[in-house]
């Protein structure tokens, strides 16, 4: 598809596992793309493959793009890439709207936009819901931050790769509210992985647990997806890693002890996440905090499931 040059550039930063599949759908929407390099090529050379074009460091796109979509791990990282020596700030002009997609601190995400607004540029939260499989379909869940002017600028961008779009307040409220959904999520995640093992501990089978908790009120679209791979051992059932679940637990502690909100119970979702991170599995998906729930407990899940297979 050719683009239509009265569309805006669009600058992207961070095409991992989220962010291929919206940058994909921004490329597919018409709209002139370039993509920062990153260490995994392969996703920036489907990219450029499908007509998007590359730039060195985040400065370069901001001299060269009109609105800069980001998709990074935390807002450290968000942090370097605008404010950095060759950063977005850098080579920031007046009208840059930069649109930021990662799972933030609310917190730095308003010193970001204080920032940008000094020399003329905007600021707005987008983070998404769902999985890799939405972002790849453009059907994402988006909370969006900004105000009116704004909004009516990246509307049409994040139409691209977004299904059901809401918008949320001034900038920092995207953020905060899905701090608020991954709280519940990793919430989910603990609960699930901790009653299950119970289960499997007096007897009740994985597959058992699925059948009553999935046929009942209480099932929802992430306990299945939880389920495939405790169930069924469905690896890329969430890719999600632990390390960026127990990094948005902690963000929502510091939303909470910032708010002044009593937060008992993202301290003990917390903790089950910090574990795995201690004992160097991170990288393992969300899901798979059921394994590590049940060694905890001097148990194999993936046994339990032949168990219940038997």
């Amino acid at each position: 598809m050719g683009t239509d040059h009265d569309k805006p550039v669009i600058g992207f930063i961070g095409v991992g596992l989220m962010g291929h599949g919206v940058a994909g759908n921004i490329l597919a929407g018409g709209y002139p793309l370039r993509v920062m390099g990153n260490r995994n090529r392969a996703p920036v050379d489907d990219l450029l493959a499908r007509g998007a074009t590359e730039a060195a460091t985040p400065k370069e796109l901001a001299e060269s793009c009109d609105i800069i979509q980001l998709c990074l791990p935390n807002s450290t990282i968000v942090e370097d890439t605008l404010r950095g020596d060759a950063g977005i700030l850098a080579g920031a002009r007046p009208g840059l709207v930069v649109i930021d997609s990662t799972t933030a601190d609310p917190v730095s995400t308003l010193s970001l936009a204080a920032d940008l607004a000094a020399v003329g540029a905007t600021l707005a939260d987008a983070p998404l819901g769902r999985t890799p499989a939405e972002a790849q379909a453009g059907t994402l869940d988006a909370m969006v931050g900004c105000d009116d002017a704004t909004w009516d600028i990246i509307a049409p961008v994040i139409d691209c790769w977004a299904g059901n779009i809401t918008r949320t307040g001034a900038t920092g409220t995207g953020h905060q509210m899905k701090l608020l959904m991954n709280f519940l999520a990793m919430g989910y995640g603990a609960l699930y992985a901790e009653a299950a093992v119970l289960g499997a501990k007096v007897g009740i089978s994985p597959q058992t647990f699925r059948e009553v908790i999935g046929a009942s009120r209480l099932s929802n679209g992430f306990f299945e997806t939880f389920m495939r791979y405790m169930v069924d051992r469905d690896r890329d059932a969430h890719k999600f890693t632990i390390e960026n679940a127990s990094k948005d637990v902690r963000y929502a502690a510091n939303m909470a002890s910032d708010a002044g909100v009593v937060n008992l119970m993202g301290a003990a979702i917390k903790h089950y996440y910090t574990h795995v991170e201690a004992i160097g599995k991170g990288g393992d998906y969300v899901p798979m905090l059921s394994d590590h729930v049940a060694a905890l407990n001097g148990l194999n899940m993936a046994e339990e499931v032949e168990k219940g297979s038997a």
